[in-house]
């Protein structure tokens, strides 16, 4: 006992001799209302040490003989959770039996789960896409005008090759020649642009504004009244318009709002909220601002998913689908500029900018996208068809993936 206790006081440490009695006789003890006093304490862990108690828990491995020639087999059991909330569905377009004139309507929303957790439940009503389309000449990327530069000049020949050629599902008619600062056109005259895409193509619309607060409301007032029953997507309302005035001609005439807020969730709460004096939930869309590849992508992809999981865990002012604005990737100059060799060409960057953005998005639980680029939107397609069809993905081409070249 004395060279234990030499060995402590050695060691900085006093402890009492019934003290370590104790902890040879015990181990371990408890003590209660303890107080330490130290300059320097460092603590010394023994690799892989564990409680006495615990040691019969342990499996010791079998040794191995030679390398190992494959990887151990477990099973996964997919951890499947019920969620209180759900997305509204909402429904565009409105078919002749419906009040309107399209071919056929589309809804989205619905979901009970996180985007594409089949496992928990089967995706109700797939993510859809919707081509732009102008009213008037603008400048585009080389990689975009050399497929619509034969329509430029005509929206509703654009619309049309925007459904029939590339596959759109809707189409977004952005009325930017009444902006005051470039063409000053009338609502009238928005209202016949308006009339043309709907002669040549069948399916629901997008309209857009030229994003001046006062000029867009009139627009979209006229608009509305106009083809009532419709079920339009006016693109769209925000905090610096007249909400209540918007609102009311949106669902006097029954389209359906796309609430815009820039990347907040609390100011998308507070304009749904202001919206909800006038319309139901299943008349608007949320879009909380789309970010590109590079610009900003990983906070709008988690804007997105957080608004996603707080309407399935029940926050209602955020339980609405979900827009995005997914050409805003062609303003990212890295989309378009001419850049050295190793990033030619452009006309392939440009898209797979556009298809980045637009996938990221994706499982983040986006429900409508709103696009340009024909090889974008085939490549979206494409991957929402595989994800939604219950398939599993061939792996054997990947398995070399470490030795593969391009």
């Amino acid at each position: 006992m004395a060279d234990k206790k030499k060995n402590n006081e050695d060691r900085g440490i006093n402890f009492s001799p019934d003290l370590l009695d104790l902890l040879a006789k015990f181990q371990e003890i408890e003590l209660e209302d303890f107080e330490l006093e130290v300059g320097t304490l460092e603590l010394w862990l023994q690799s892989g040490a564990l409680p006495r108690h615990l040691m019969p828990q342990l499996k010791v491995a079998p040794a191995l003989k030679g390398k190992p020639k494959e990887l151990m087999k477990a099973q996964f059991v997919p951890p499947v959770e019920t969620y209180p909330g759900k997305i509204v569905e909402v429904k565009l377009g409105a078919t002749k039996g419906e009040g309107g004139t399209r071919g056929r309507s589309i809804v989205i929303g619905g979901e009970t789960s996180p985007a594409f957790y089949t496992f928990e439940r089967p995706i109700l009503h797939p993510p859809v896409v919707t081509l732009d389309v102008f009213d008037m000449k603008i400048p585009l990327s080389k990689a975009v005008k050399m497929h619509v530069k034969e329509v430029i000049d005509d929206p509703a020949a654009w619309a049309k090759l925007a459904v029939e050629k590339f596959g759109a599902d809707m189409v977004t008619v952005h009325l930017i020649s009444v902006d005051p600062l470039l063409k000053d056109a009338t609502p009238k005259d928005a209202v016949k642009t308006v009339e043309e895409v709907m002669q040549a193509v069948d399916v629901p619309l997008v309209i857009g504004g030229c994003g001046d607060p006062v000029k867009d409301a009139d627009v979209f007032a006229e608009i509305a009244e106009v083809f009532a029953g419709e079920r339009f997507l006016i693109n769209s309302i925000t905090q610096d318009m007249d909400v209540e005035r918007c609102a009311k001609f949106v669902k006097n005439n029954g389209h359906v709002a796309l609430s815009f807020t820039p990347m907040d969730l609390n100011l998308q709460r507070e304009l749904n909220r202001r919206l909800y004096d006038f319309l139901g939930k299943e008349d608007i869309i949320m879009d909380l601002t789309t970010a590109a590849l590079g610009y900003g992508l990983d906070y709008a992809f988690t804007n997105m998913e957080r608004a996603r999981l707080a309407g399935l865990m029940g926050d209602v002012e955020l339980a609405h689908p979900m827009s995005s604005g997914t050409t805003n990737a062609w303003a990212a100059r890295e989309a378009w500029l001419k850049m050295s060799s190793e990033w030619e060409p452009r006309e392939l960057r440009g898209p797979l900018w556009e298809v980045t953005t637009a996938l990221t998005l994706l499982l983040a639980g986006v429900d409508l996208f709103m696009m340009m680029h024909p090889a974008a939107v085939k490549t979206l397609k494409e991957v929402i068809g595989q994800l939604v069809s219950g398939k599993k993905a061939d792996g054997s081409k990947f398995v070399d993936w470490v030795s593969l070249k391009s």
